[in-house]
């Protein structure tokens, strides 16, 4: 069982001593409910570092008046269990006291992209997770960070902020990983019915169509976005579609899509908001 630390203190002592005696540190950063996405971060940090630390922390700073931070999965027991089998050396699991005490004021503001697509829909939400992240690292200090690249926004907004602000870590981006199907992996799947989950496959299978097109020659990003958005629309418990984007790889908006360029979507199916993005081939 990994060894479980709640104090930052005890945290950073322990993790001191491992620096001493020159062990290289890997660190996942996550809000829990551990899924097969997680699972790659942690294995990839396992094989690159002599120590590999989880967070658990479900972050309130990043959630949104309405949105979900109350009824987010979370089971810390369960997560244990993950990190066993998988060989983490540490999990960090603080509550929100220890990571916000009272008088907390100071916050990371991140740059335009934090304003554009998931920021345009969820304004602050990239303060709140820069201002974590900036947080975990000071206190974890490791060599390398793992990110996923379903939340692909998320890791540019990270690259940035550790490159603007002079971290020294790492950051080692991690392909998005699928269920069988096609669904990626996300903590906020079991908010579907299995048959809003069936709807919710709409998004590989339009990132399938778009890619179609594109091999067939289809070169402008509009009528690529129409179709995908059709597509998504036409199945049953999609309630909505918040955007849907095609990016070079830094987020900058595409109207001819090249090789390497990004499809980005967030779609509300059931309860549940779903982001997903694809890589373009050509």
């Amino acid at each position: 069982m990994p060894l479980l630390f709640k104090k930052i203190k005890d945290l950073r002592n322990f993790l001191k001593s491992k620096k001493c005696e020159g062990k290289e540190i890997g660190f996942v950063p996550t809000m829990g409910y551990l899924h097969e996405g997680h699972r790659a971060l942690i294995r990839l940090a396992r094989m690159q570092n002599d120590i590999v630390v989880v967070s658990i922390f479900v972050n309130p700073t990043q959630f949104g008046e309405g949105e979900d931070y109350e009824r987010y999965p979370r089971d810390l027991e369960r997560d244990l269990a993950v990190c066993e089998e998988e060989g983490v050396d540490i999990v960090f699991a603080p509550d929100v006291k220890e990571m916000y005490p009272k008088g907390y004021r100071t916050k990371v503001c991140v740059g335009e992209l934090g304003n554009v697509l998931e920021g345009a829909f969820r304004p602050g939400h990239f303060n709140g997770v820069a201002t974590v992240v900036v947080k975990l690292f000071n206190i974890v200090q490791p060599d390398r960070a793992y990110f996923g690249e379903k939340d692909y926004q998320q890791l540019k907004i990270i690259e940035e902020v550790v490159e603007d602000l002079n971290i020294p870590v790492e950051i080692v981006p991690v392909p998005i990983v699928r269920e069988k199907d096609g669904l990626a992996y996300s903590s906020r799947n079991v908010y579907l019915s299995p048959e809003e989950r069936e709807s919710a496959l709409a998004i590989y299978k339009s990132f399938l169509l778009a890619q179609k097109m594109i091999k067939a020659g289809e070169r402008d990003a509009n009528r690529i976005k129409e179709a995908i958005r059709k597509f998504i629309e036409k199945h049953p418990h999609v309630k909505g579609i918040d955007y849907v984007e095609i990016t070079d790889e830094n987020l900058k908006p595409k109207e001819t899509v090249e090789k390497g360029d990004r499809i980005l979507v967030a779609v509300r199916v059931g309860n549940a908001r779903l982001i997903d993005n694809w890589k373009v081939e050509v």
